[in-house]
């Protein structure tokens, strides 16, 4: 549960990957500090609704982040809607899998394109704005995937290094622009991907869905899926005040997964 405040009033946010999970609950928590949204999705039902919940205070576009076209159409909606772009969250994100032997040049491209090369055509998008404003925040949602490796998801793992590793080189080279650019990299999150991931393993396997859900909450020491509220809270302190001198880093959200 979220606890209102005022922290960001009137802040234009700008949330990818919007739609669901991980990026709705940012949107969530963000207008509960008293921030404007847009909210991007490729599916646009999915972001009308959410963005139906605070009409006064969220607005919502469709676009495939890899497309550097619907990228500037959509950050021009969201400025006529908002105003200056003051904070982004590079929350959209796909994950695939496959040996790597049978990951062909397309899923390796798909997996940069929207990972990666997504991330990086947004916050050039936005950080202008936040140049002449001196003054900005901007969070990519990475993963532990960020910062360790995983077998079967070569291409994702390689997309989402890329991700801390743009966040780091752009963190120094704002650093005295009034910008901060961190990264939050949540474990196996209770999303929809999740959930069909857990699906998968079930009809390749036989397993049952306890057994399935288990192989993801093996890795936490906490034994449990984190959930996107605890995410979205990590997300909503970096945009605040109070988080002004963190500036490249790579938040793992993951119950300690990353030091057994």
């Amino acid at each position: 549960m979220h606890v209102a405040s005022n922290t960001l009033q009137n802040c234009h946010a700008v949330v990818t990957g919007g739609g669901q999970g991980i990026g709705a609950a940012i949107a969530r928590v963000l207008v509960a500090h008293g921030a404007n949204v847009t909210v991007l999705g490729r599916k646009l039902e999915a972001v009308q609704a959410l963005a139906a919940e605070q009409p006064q205070q969220m607005h919502a576009v469709s676009v495939d982040v890899a497309d550097a076209e619907q990228v500037q159409a959509a950050f021009a909606s969201a400025r006529q809607r908002f105003g200056p772009i003051a904070i982004l969250i590079n929350n959209a994100g796909q994950a695939s899998s496959a040996p790597f032997l049978k990951t062909d040049a397309a899923l390796w491209n798909q997996m940069l394109a929207v990972n990666l090369t997504g991330t990086m055509l947004c916050t050039q998008a936005a950080v202008p704005d936040m140049l002449a404003a001196r003054w900005g925040r901007v969070v990519n949602i990475a993963s532990t995937a960020g910062l360790t490796g995983y077998a079967y998801v070569a291409a994702y793992c390689a997309a989402k290094h890329g991700v801390v590793g743009l966040t780091r080189a752009l963190a120094l080279e704002f650093a005295k622009k009034g910008l901060t650019v961190n990264a939050v990299c949540p474990g196996y999150t209770e999303t929809d991907i999740v959930r069909d991931s857990i699906a998968n393993v079930m009809a390749k396997t036989g397993r049952t869905e306890e057994q399935a859900r288990a192989e993801f909450t093996a890795g936490n020491p906490q034994g449990r899926l984190v959930q996107a509220d605890e995410v979205a809270d990590t997300v909503s302190w970096l945009c605040g005040p109070g988080a002004s001198a963190i500036n490249g880093q790579s938040i793992a959200v993951c119950g300690g997964e990353l030091l057994v």
